[in-house]
């Protein structure tokens, strides 16, 4: 009985060790507080409270039912424990069981100073004899809560814990279902049918599973349920089997250069897959190796509890320029069992990055930079240096040059060098040495991101660059360009056409210039090659294909004497009026008719001229001078450049050439005589055959006369 006893006290002081600290700020049913401590002194009195418990089911705590592991000492409402009668046998642990519908829980008490206490009676045990608040009711099967510490060696089975049943007839079996049992994972558990003692038959890993939740009966020996079924739990005792690790990685933080002491850098996590409820988990941090050692040895801290990296140096030391590197590396080490001397250990690498801020101000290598130029020419001509102990990847080191004196004309740009940093001054805009041969420059040099408030810019933010314009020897040029002249088309041959104009910028050589002809595409001009004078070659006609828009274009050239000659080009614009120099023509040429046809219109015809207003349309419209024709032939007028043609009456099969003039109103105006033919042809079922008519050619004379017998015979 007594080894019975000290199993079941064994099974209840690991139970609570195992319980949970609730720290959410949510209701967490069962004890809010997991253990208590008092000290002995000669016992206890009848009634008088030793301690208050604080337990919530977070449902209001109704029926709540407490069970004290000492008979002698009850739970009140208000949860005061309170003994029954004087205790002096207390002994050093009590355990409260706080139950309801909703919450499940227990408590511990250590008692400093008690003597151990005697071993309680079953009678004890199951409760009997005490007050119905403390008895479990209607329960007459205890299953104790049990305990197997993980990772036992064999042999195996070993006995963990013993269901007890207060009546025990030899025909009582006991059966035990549940995971662990009868369910997945099967056959961990077995229970002794006759005797009620629970066995485990093989090492458990808490990790894996913690808690097994089974149940409990006894039946006759037909298998009828006698008493239960009631809970069985057993729980897995932790041992520290497992070692902290930092999870995740690479561990970087970045600190600022110059930030106050104790500033935060980061934190350093690990994770113990033991019981977070035992020292086996609770981890202390701590800073091993820190590389580089200088300027300081211990320039950080680790808090040992929650692993946050903070600077211990002053914000002096902390200078980036100055440090031995950018980069630190601390190996932190984290220790479970609360950092005892038997704890486990893991470790990690945390990789501490000092970052910059702008507290250095670029300044250029020298005071004085200089470049030479030819005038006419653009592109980068001199390359400025700085330095800035500033970090290179950084807008605190990234250098913005400015000019501040010195470019009214806006002729030079500055730009900087990704690459380099550098400064690269460019001219934009042609310089030309005969207006100014020097150019004084002054360069300021700031960084993309502002400095610092205790620093400034100085004076060697601050560069002067001498430009020296080289002269060139520069090819004419013409003024205007393009010149643009009017000129009648048809003008004489060696007509004067126009003067070009073209001077050299080098004024002070005193050069002089000749022209040529560089393109014409029709070969209508020359130019005098001193006085420059463009004259005509040949007749310049403005319908000519070389004209486009009424305007005809050449280029000339004109050539210094300097060493090397130098060229320049000019283009001349000709523009063309028209003269009356085109007659007007006739479309279209051919027209066919029926012979018997009831509609006497002819053809509808067109005129056009090459040339253009005012020697083009309206045009005028008439009949051939022959006589007789206008008893035949009829033409009306439709608008400015098309007229009818109509019969007066029909004719036979026959081809007629017919002559009109057409008239275009130039001063003076163009005519010209044509003939349209006209084929009279027979026309059958919407079919017009103009064969026959084909075979026959009838002149307009043969015509006339044939309608002056025709008219006599009328």
């Amino acid at each position: 009985m007594e080894h019975k006893i000290q199993i079941l006290l064994a099974c209840l002081v690991s139970q609570v060790l195992l319980v949970a600290v609730a720290e959410d700020v949510e209701c967490v049913p069962g004890f809010q507080k997991k253990s208590y401590e008092l000290e002995y002194q000669s016992g206890f009195r009848k009634e008088e409270s030793i301690l208050k418990v604080n337990f919530d089911d977070c449902h209001g705590n109704e029926n709540v039912n407490f069970e004290v592991s000492h008979p002698a000492f009850i739970v009140d409402e208000d949860g005061s424990v309170v003994p029954r009668r004087d205790v002096t046998d207390s002994g050093s642990t009590l355990f409260i069981h706080g139950r309801t519908a909703f919450a499940d829980d227990m408590v511990e008490i250590k008692i400093h100073g008690a003597p151990e206490r005697r071993p309680q009676t079953l009678k004890e045990i199951l409760g009997l004899g005490q007050s119905p608040a403390f008895m479990r009711t209607k329960r007459s099967l205890l299953a104790p809560p049990m305990f197997v510490p993980e990772n036992q060696r064999a042999p195996f089975p070993k006995s963990i814990g013993k269901v007890i049943s207060s009546e025990m007839p030899d025909n009582v079996v006991f059966k035990l279902t549940g995971e662990g049992a009868d369910q997945e994972p099967k056959g961990i558990f077995y229970i002794n049918k006759n005797t009620g003692e629970v066995l485990v038959s093989r090492s458990l890993d808490r990790e894996r599973i913690a808690f097994y939740h089974m149940q409990v009966e006894t039946t006759d020996l037909s298998g009828k349920t006698l008493e239960g079924p009631v809970d069985v739990e057993v729980a897995i005792i932790d041992q520290n089997d497992n070692r902290p690790v930092f999870k995740g990685g690479p561990h970087v933080g970045e600190i600022l250069e110059g930030s106050p002491t104790g500033t935060t850098v980061m934190r350093m996590t690990a994770y113990d897959a033991d019981d977070p409820n035992t020292d086996n988990a609770v981890l202390r941090y701590n800073i091993v190796k820190q590389t580089p050692d200088k300027p300081s040895p211990n320039m950080f801290y680790i808090d040992p509890e929650k692993g946050d990296i903070v600077t211990v140096v002053s914000p002096a030391l902390l200078d980036r320029e100055s440090m031995p590197s950018h980069k630190y590396e601390l190996e932190i080490v984290a220790k479970d069992m609360a950092g005892s001397d038997v704890g486990l250990t893991g470790t990690a690498t945390a990789t501490i990055t000092i970052t910059d801020k702008n507290d250095h101000a670029p300044e250029f290598t020298k005071p004085l930079f200089q470049a030479t130029v030819n005038e006419g020419v653009t592109g980068v001509i001199v390359n400025l240096t700085v330095e800035d102990k500033d970090d290179p990847t950084t807008g605190g080191w990234r250098a913005v040059y400015s000019i501040i004196n010195g470019n009214p004309g806006q002729s030079f740009e500055m730009n900087t060098n990704a690459q380099n940093n550098q400064g690269m001054l460019t001219v934009v805009k042609p310089l030309d040495y005969e207006i100014s041969a020097f150019h004084t420059l002054l360069i300021k040099v700031e960084n993309e991101d502002p400095l610092v408030p205790d620093v400034a810019y100085g004076p060697s933010s601050t560069a002067t660059v001498q430009v020296t314009v080289v002269d060139v020897n520069e090819g004419p040029i013409f003024y205007p360009d393009p010149m643009r002249v009017t000129r009648h088309e048809n003008i004489p041959i060696g007509s004067a056409v126009a003067t070009l104009n073209a001077t050299d910028p080098d004024t002070l050589q005193h050069q002089t210039v000749k022209f040529a002809v560089l393109k014409d595409p029709a070969g209508w001009l020359s130019v005098h090659p001193v006085k420059g004078t463009v004259n005509t070659t040949a007749i310049l006609d403005r319908e000519s294909t070389y004209v486009k828009d009424n305007t005809y274009t050449a280029v000339f050239m004109a050539t210094d004497n300097g060493s090397p000659p130098a060229t320049g080009t000019g283009t001349l614009v000709i523009t063309l009026e028209d003269g009356n120099d085109h007659a007007p023509s006739l479309y279209p040429s051919v027209a066919r008719v029926c012979e018997d046809s009831k509609d006497l219109s002819v053809v509808l015809l067109g005129g056009r001229d090459e040339d253009i207003s005012p020697n083009a349309d309206p045009f005028k419209f008439e009949l051939g001078k022959q006589a007789g024709l206008e008893k035949t032939w009829k033409i009306t007028k439709v608008n400015n450049t098309h007229a009818q043609v109509s019969l007066l009456h029909n004719l036979k099969r026959a081809n007629y050439n017919l002559p009109i003039i057409v008239t275009d109103s130039g001063m003076p105006p163009l005519p010209n005589s044509t003939e349209i033919k006209v084929q009279v042809c027979t026309c059958k079922k919407n079919k017009m055959d103009c064969s026959a008519a084909d075979s026959l050619h009838m002149s307009l004379a043969v015509l006339i006369c044939f309608s002056f017998i025709t008219l006599l015979c009328l």
